[in-house]
């Protein structure tokens, strides 16, 4: 899945929370991918998939976002921060990393906010946690499964081949850990089932909608 739309609007700008209306994002995959795991109806979308799916669905229908877009004070902290956390890895890592807006698939329905692009094939995703158990995931055990959604799809959005996640944690400057790098290779096994999973969530979406009063959708 490699042909894509670059929104140019600047992250948290009005003009981006409406790019992102009615957009199955990659910050939320895992979220869409959230199954039952027990009873009759185990394997159908657990609450917060549904939750997720009917707001989407909302937004669809409106062509904009609901309540005029909402930026949650960690959203803010991120959105703050991500320049810092860029420009270090460009440093550190002697790489040129591009801005990037919003980024969608030709069919609108699914997206991604690339913290960068670099070069070709890469692509960059900035987090600055303050949570504990997930700093310690990223930065002691070098495990990036907690984003491994977000990553991947990012590179089934853009067709790009490799990713780095970068943890950014400012106040650990003083034993030079500031900034954690994790690569993850793109992996077309996983993409498959993740964008399975996505398109049947996409499903969902579309069902409420026609409950809503937008057959069309």
């Amino acid at each position: 899945m490699a042909d894509y739309i670059v929104h140019d609007a600047e992250q948290g700008s009005e003009d981006w929370f409406c790019d992102r209306a009615g957009v199955i994002t990659a910050s939320m995959f895992s979220v869409a991918r959230g199954k039952l795991t027990r009873g009759k109806d185990k394997g159908k979308p657990n609450a917060q998939a549904r939750k997720y799916a009917f707001a989407v669905a909302l937004e669809r229908i409106a062509g904009q976002p609901m309540g005029g877009g909402y930026e949650t004070w960690q959203m803010r902290r991120g959105r703050e921060l991500e320049p810092q956390a860029r420009a270090l890895h460009a440093f550190q890592h002697d790489l040129s990393i591009e801005e990037a807006g919003f980024i969608t698939t030709s069919c609108g329905r699914f997206g991604a906010s690339a913290d960068g692009l670099i070069g070709t094939d890469g692509g960059a995703e900035y987090k600055c946690f303050l949570d504990p158990d997930k700093i310690r995931e990223i930065a002691i055990d070098g495990d990036p499964s907690l984003v491994a959604d977000q990553m991947q799809g990012g590179m089934a959005i853009t067709g790009r081949q490799w990713w780095h996640l970068g943890l950014y944690c400012p106040d650990l400057w003083t034993v030079g850990r500031e900034l954690t790098v994790i690569p993850m290779a793109r992996d077309d096994d996983y993409i498959d089932e993740l964008m399975a999973d996505l398109r049947q969530f996409d499903e969902l979406v579309q069902h409420y909608a026609s409950l809503l009063g937008d057959p069309a959708r």
